[in-house]
């Protein structure tokens, strides 16, 4: 049994949810947004709050309940407080820049690297070595982290690179001689 899947999402006050077949549709302050259930899960809209339950017991059926139950929610949060990720940037001359509808990076190379910024998606740096991402939908979020990431990756050695805030970097020794 899933144990996320049993709780229902609560709606808090400020925003709305509606049904539309396995569609289910979340409007609040920052937004809307819409998220359709797989098959094998049912919904319901029940006290204030959105429950979602399996059709049958199948394996699919449990791991889609769950799965549904979370990604529900995360359109709660999302048009009521949003999503919001933080990439530092390490390295000498390493540096971020927002101009026009562009994040210009500054990551070693021979020119600098202009990542576009997609609509919905606010990227904002406070510092030249941050970059602070925020949206309503914690995917798009995610999935721009990890692309302007995917430019300069942390290396092991000097731990130089584009890292997400409080990310870990296994430092390895360099050779000895």
């Amino acid at each position: 049994m899933s144990r996320i899947g049993k709780k229902p999402v609560v709606i808090p006050a400020g925003a709305s949810a509606r049904l539309d077949g396995q569609k289910v549709i979340i409007k609040g302050a920052k937004g809307e947004l819409f998220f359709v259930v797989p098959d094998d899960v049912s919904v319901s809209l029940e006290d204030g709050g959105v429950k979602v339950d399996p059709r049958s017991d199948s394996k699919r059926a449990r791991a889609m309940w769950g799965m549904s139950r979370a990604q529900i929610n995360n359109l709660v949060v999302g048009v009521t407080a949003g999503f919001e990720k933080k990439l530092e940037i390490n390295g000498v001359g390493y540096k971020a820049a927002v101009v026009g509808q562009h994040v210009s990076l500054a990551l070693g190379y021979s020119h600098d690297v202009n990542y576009p910024i997609p609509k919905g998606i606010t990227v904002v740096t406070p510092k030249p070595t941050e970059i602070v991402i925020s949206g309503i939908d914690k995917r798009e979020v995610g999935q721009v982290a990890a692309e302007i990431r995917a430019y300069r990756g942390p290396e092991p050695y000097k731990g130089k690179g584009v890292k997400y805030a409080g990310e870990f970097i296994f430092r390895k020794e360099g050779k000895k001689k």
